[in-house]
């Protein structure tokens, strides 16, 4: 992968491995979802694993394992079907494992000294960032991500020393207020498969309140939401619906992404434009930028060039295309802030569309890009599913492909060309 104009990360409190438990049996939740696994349980429309895939990703997940049980084989062919370009394995429990064997199942596909842990069924939207940066600062076997809260008594609570310590777990009971385990952790593989484990344990119990390793917390009060039992299921449904698109809304607290070819310039059909003379605009392309840039306050192009990663073109006459382009926009009125371009010739890279991962460098190289004020604007179904990846809103534009079905789960709005898009704003 490559990318223009992006600042480099910071690779040493990057965790890009995960583990998701979704074998349980989700018995509480059984009278509204009585045939799926936890995590299949639809949510908007959608199983609830797509959202919890999603928000790691947008926490700089790139690999996933996935700890199934219980109708596994529903989950495979969710993923199989949905997520095919996801980098993901599958290990399965022949038996339930507990928690902790589940865990030590997993962990065997890690590859990263460190790990982050969460569950199938539960969104916590932790600052990963945030955990791995106090695991590595404390040398801590494991760190939790722990929300503050009132008024409970379906969890336990974690007590936390000045330093970030775990000096206490304390079991469920009503409290008035205090710091539950979210069920999101940073584990240190290594130190946890050298213990001596038996094949069925309980993390909870048998690893962190045993309190044989540095156990660390770092408190979050992000967004929670638990579907185990049909309350908060119903709450989720509200909580995570996906809002209608009103044009009428955008200003210059929104952002736009735009695809390229087929969107901005003519296609070259099953080829690549590769070179300067061969980029070509749709008419009326640099006046309907012109109009965006009046109208939003990013303008931002993600575009799949695999025909460098496959030797095609070279990424200098890449470069220049794009320079060309925007000389070019600049020229009109308009202005592009930023190109992402995904070269890879892997289509599990997590940044080749319409895997979600040049929005999420976008928003670091932009912090203040607020996805929930963000359009995709694209020509394929593929950029349609990017959109819904990040989180954001899409307008499929029917220029090389009239026959996409609309309505469509993935399309919010749907023009002729950019031209038409520009015009109904």
């Amino acid at each position: 992968m490559q990318t223009f104009e992006q600042k480099p990360l910071q690779e040493a409190v990057i965790i890009t491995e995960a583990i998701i438990l979704a074998g349980g049996l989700g018995t509480r939740l059984r009278e509204v979802v009585p045939d799926l696994p936890k995590c299949m349980a639809p949510v908007c429309g959608r199983p609830f694993l797509f959202y919890v895939i999603n928000y790691l990703r947008s926490q700089g997940i790139e690999k996933f394992i996935f700890s199934l049980g219980y109708k596994h084989e529903v989950i495979e062919k969710y993923l199989n079907e949905q997520f095919s370009t996801l980098n993901y394995e599958c290990v399965i429990e022949n038996e339930p494992l507990g928690t902790g064997g589940a865990i030590q199942l997993a962990c065997k596909k890690i590859t990263c000294k460190n790990a982050l842990i969460v569950n199938g069924d539960t969104l916590f939207k932790a600052d990963v960032r945030s955990l791995a940066l106090l695991q590595e600062q404390m040398n801590a076997h494991c760190t939790l991500a722990v929300k503050p809260m009132k008024n409970f008594d379906r969890y336990g609570t974690v007590t936390i020393e000045p330093d970030g310590r775990i000096s206490e777990f304390k079991e469920k009971q009503f409290y008035q207020n205090g710091y539950i385990n979210a069920g999101v952790y940073i584990l240190e593989v290594s130190s946890f498969l050298q213990q001596r484990w038996p094949l069925k344990f309980s993390f909870e119990k048998d690893y962190l309140e045993k309190m044989n390793s540095r156990l660390f917390a770092d408190p979050q009060d992000g967004y929670f939401i638990d579907i185990g039992i049909p309350e908060d299921y119903k709450r989720a449904q509200d909580e995570l619906l996906h809002p209608q698109l009103s044009l009428k809304t955008t200003d210059k607290t929104w952002t736009l992404f735009l695809d390229r070819d087929g969107v901005i310039n003519h296609e070259k059909k099953n080829d690549y434009i590769r070179t300067p003379e061969e980029f070509v605009f749709y008419e009326g392309v640099t006046q309907a930028i012109k109009i965006f840039t009046e109208k939003f306050g990013r303008i931002i192009v993600v575009s799949n060039q695999r025909g460098v990663g496959r030797g095609l073109m070279s990424e200098e006459s890449l470069v220049s295309v794009h320079s060309k382009m925007k000389i070019a926009i600049e020229a009109a009125g308009g202005r592009i802030d930023a190109v992402y371009y995904c070269t890879s010739a892997d289509d599990k890279h997590p940044d080749r569309k319409p895997n979600p991962g040049m929005a999420f460098r976008a928003k670091s190289d932009f912090p203040e890009i607020d996805f929930s004020k963000t359009i995709m604007a694209g020509n394929k179904l593929s950029d349609m599913l990017f959109g819904r990846n990040a989180g954001i809103y899409t307008v499929f534009l029917a220029t090389t492909h009239p026959e996409t079905p609309f309505p469509h789960p993935d399309i919010d709005a749907r023009f002729i060309s950019l031209t038409d898009f520009a015009n109904a704003l």
